[in-house]
């Protein structure tokens, strides 16, 4: 069994230029629009070896309240739902598909801190 870590972050933002310009000047994180419909951005982190870091993302926020969220890598969403329940959390966001990438679900531990669970394809 191999345990869970961060495999990807999601930055909502109002601005897509200004909070690119921000992160960009600030950690030099290289930002790239994300080929789709959907105005949604990739973002590339080096670690301090200067090895390739967690990648994450950045898009327009739904919601005010929404936040920066990790989310963690899990061999089955399904099961690790499950597992939230029945140790406390709740489910925000249900089971949903990333095509070409994986699924992702959003929950609220029992500190009502919000997170993803990440299924790769």
């Amino acid at each position: 069994i191999s345990m869970s870590t961060i495999v990807h972050f999601d930055v909502p933002v109002d601005d897509i230029e200004r909070a690119r310009n921000f992160y960009t000047k600030l950690f030099d994180w290289k930002i790239n629009r994300m080929p789709g419909e959907m105005e949604y951005y990739g973002i590339s982190t080096e670690d301090e070896n200067g090895k390739e870091g967690v990648g994450g993302g950045m898009g327009k926020r739904g919601e005010s309240s929404q936040r920066i969220t990790n989310y963690f890598g899990v061999p089955s969403v399904d099961k690790s739902l499950k597992k939230v329940e029945e140790l406390g959390g709740k489910l925000i966001m249900p089971k949903t598909k990333i095509p070409g990438y994986g699924y992702l679900a959003i929950c609220i531990d029992t500190e009502n801190n919000v997170f993803g669970l990440w299924e790769s394809e």
